[in-house]
């Protein structure tokens, strides 16, 4: 199978912006929040748009082409992985996620744990994530109750290139005025803690269920590796997904695993892949889905693309220590 490039499934959002016309030349009208960019989700469905296969769902890629697409060590029966761009023009609510065992059994969706890499961020803007200071989950209802919810959250300052950690159980939202790329379980799950008063559905009951009063929010530094032509760094490692960011000026030859499917995906700059399937573009916002059997292919151009997939943490600590160790 060819890498497969998807179309951009767009979302309107109450908090939405204009601002993903920077790179993206399909926006439809609004105030659009979210771009589903690889997504196998009931609430929204990615549709091929390059090659033989343009105009099927990767849920059809998936019935027909399983291990093959996918890996194998990836199931069929739930894709992974969810891929997103966000744009705010205003706050996001303040939300918390539930973890894989909560999502199943009170909402039958997976639970969500992510990641944010801030692609663009107007000067001074800024995120919530997790708590600046101890308080018990009745402190927090109260605060709710007299909107007084912010006095009790940890603001951080972002600017392009920052990445966070978004662990299930952490207590976050985004700022306005910035553009997100998010990796992320496959769910749509969100409770609303607290929504400045927006007149939307709250879910402050299963928001304290699920909150995890000790996680903090921190800026993920990662471990950067050079090469020639290109340096690698390692963002995030979980069960759930890795995260590594290619910083490309020249070229990197790869090859693709046969247990696992990678996603790549552009936040700054353009290029060209290159494999045995011929030559494909990438430019920046563009997410290319890379098959489990493609083989070897290079990465062309001068731009940072964002590496995601469900990771061997063993396999993948072992690589991280031996690169340490040189």
């Amino acid at each position: 199978m060819y890498p497969l490039k998807f179309e951009n499934y767009y979302v309107e959002k109450v908090w939405g912006g204009r601002d993903l016309e920077k790179f993206r030349y399909n926006l439809p009208e609004g105030q659009i929040g979210e771009s589903w960019d690889v997504a196998c989700h009931k609430n929204g469905m990615s549709i091929v748009e390059n090659g033989e296969l343009k105009g099927k769902s990767l849920q059809n890629l998936i019935d027909m082409y399983g291990e093959e697409l996918l890996g194998k060590k990836i199931s069929k029966d739930w894709f992974p992985l969810l891929i997103k761009f966000l744009n705010t023009s205003d706050k996001l609510s303040v939300q918390v996620h539930p973890d894989d065992e909560y999502g199943k059994r009170v909402e039958n969706d997976m639970g969500k744990t992510e990641v944010w890499h801030v692609v663009d961020a107007n000067e001074g803007a800024t995120l919530i994530v997790g708590l600046k200071e101890k308080c018990t989950k009745e402190e927090l209802r109260k605060a709710v109750e007299e909107g007084k919810t912010e006095d009790y959250m940890n603001v951080v300052k972002v600017k392009k290139g920052d990445t966070y950690f978004i662990k299930s159980g952490l207590i976050h939202t985004i700022g306005a005025g910035i553009v997100i790329a998010e990796i992320q379980q496959n769910s749509d799950t969100t409770y609303r803690f607290y929504d400045y008063n927006r007149g939307r559905e709250i879910h402050v009951e299963k928001a304290l269920d699920v909150i995890d009063l000790g996680l903090k929010g921190e800026k993920s530094e990662g471990l950067t590796i050079k090469r020639d032509g290109y340096s690698k760094t390692y963002l995030c490692l979980c069960n759930e997904f890795s995260l590594e960011m290619y910083d490309i000026n020249n070229a990197c030859v790869e090859e693709a695993d046969e247990d696992r499917f990678y996603i790549f995906t552009c936040v700054e700059g353009n290029g060209i892949i290159t494999s045995n399937w011929g030559v494909e573009e990438i430019n920046m916002g563009d997410s290319i889905m890379i098959p489990a059997t493609l083989g070897q292919y290079q990465l062309k151009g001068n731009m940072k693309l964002l590496k995601s997939y469900v990771p061997d943490v063993k396999k993948l600590e072992n690589e991280i220590l031996s690169e340490v160790r040189q």
